[in-house]
């Protein structure tokens, strides 16, 4: 999906909120020549029964964020929890009523030629209503990239880091211009790592299977979910494991996972059919399980979310330190 900022839109930048169309970055700043920043995606879902938005896992996906920020060594002088009141607060200002993505991010901010860092770091964080990332409402058709995955002795995959993608809009590029809406790459050793911009599962035997976190994958907190998910509530044995490229060809289900994809089910992987090339009982399971938790609907998963509206005159601390965040990050 192309997500277009609306100019009007409010996000926060310099340690301010403004609008879009006011926070600007120089051309010369040194994240735009040499991918020096890290980003983060965070989800919020509209509930339409409940009236109510939530986010999802919002600290998770903030401590995430600050320790890749220190693989560059960027400081994100903000804590987790003022990370979390001012996204509400944007929430609140913007009067969202629909889902939500969430783009935090962090970057090397002096404005000259040279690709050696320095302390000059900046921050900002987007929030803007964003639907579907993949249509996979009668699955994918996914194709196997020419682009090998980055290593982690080159580019951490582990983190946003944003020259890293770079990697991902190669294969991203080749296989749609293939006729495939999404890559699967491979490491280099030859094994499969993840989709372009989220991670993969594949449904073998009776288990669910998915690569370790050391095949050079995002430790994806929408993964993790799932994987509670297919544990708890359909009583699957999850096991981490590598998976040769064959296999994709002989599962019975394969789907990708991630904070923008949800759960987005491949029916056919290089022109071969997934099984029957139908979206498989797991992953429609799965779907519904994901869309309940994120939306408030089973009790158990509310650990995950953080509502924007709910008792707006008596939140939780982390809400009411909201104006708090704005005057002490300011």
């Amino acid at each position: 999906m192309k997500a277009d900022g609306d100019p009007n839109l409010i996000v926060y930048f310099g340690g301010e909120y403004m609008p879009l169309r006011e926070a600007r970055v120089g051309i010369l700043t040194h994240a735009l020549h040499y991918g020096t920043g890290v980003f983060e995606g965070i989800r919020a879902h509209w509930d339409e029964p409940s009236r109510e938005l939530f986010i999802l896992r919002p600290q998770e996906h903030y401590e995430r964020w600050k320790l890749n920020c220190g693989i560059l060594r960027i400081d994100v002088p903000v804590s987790t929890e003022q990370l979390c009141a001012i996204t509400v607060e944007l929430m609140r200002r913007n009067a969202f009523r629909t889902n939500v993505y969430v783009r935090p991010i962090a970057y090397k901010s002096a404005e000259r030629i040279g690709v050696a860092t320095d302390d000059q770091d900046a921050m900002a964080i987007v929030a803007l209503p964003f639907g579907d990332y993949l249509h996979a409402e009668k699955g994918l058709h996914a194709g196997v990239s020419s682009w090998r995955r980055i290593e982690d002795n080159a580019i951490p995959a582990r983190a946003k880091i944003c020259g890293a993608y770079v990697n991902s809009a190669l294969a991203s590029d080749e296989v749609r211009r293939n006729g495939f809406d999404e890559a699967i790459f491979l490491n280099e050793s030859g094994h499969v790592a993840e989709g372009a911009t989220c991670n993969i599962f594949m449904v073998r035997k009776g288990k669910l299977i998915t690569p370790s976190v050391t095949e050079n994958v995002l430790e994806g907190i929408t993964r993790d979910s799932i994987m509670e998910l297919a544990q708890r509530e359909l009583g699957l044995e999850v096991v981490e494991r590598p998976i040769n490229r064959s296999e994709l060809y002989m599962c019975d289900e394969l789907f990708l996972t991630g904070t923008a994809v949800g759960v987005a089910p491949i029916v056919r992987v290089d022109h071969r059919p997934i099984k029957d090339a139908a979206i498989g009982p797991v992953a429609r399971k799965l779907q519904q399980s994901y869309f309940d938790a994120t939306r408030g609907h089973l009790e158990v998963y509310r650990k995950w979310l953080l509502p924007i509206y709910e008792g707006q005159e008596g939140q939780p601390q982390a809400i009411e330190n909201v104006r708090r965040a704005e005057t002490s990050v300011a």
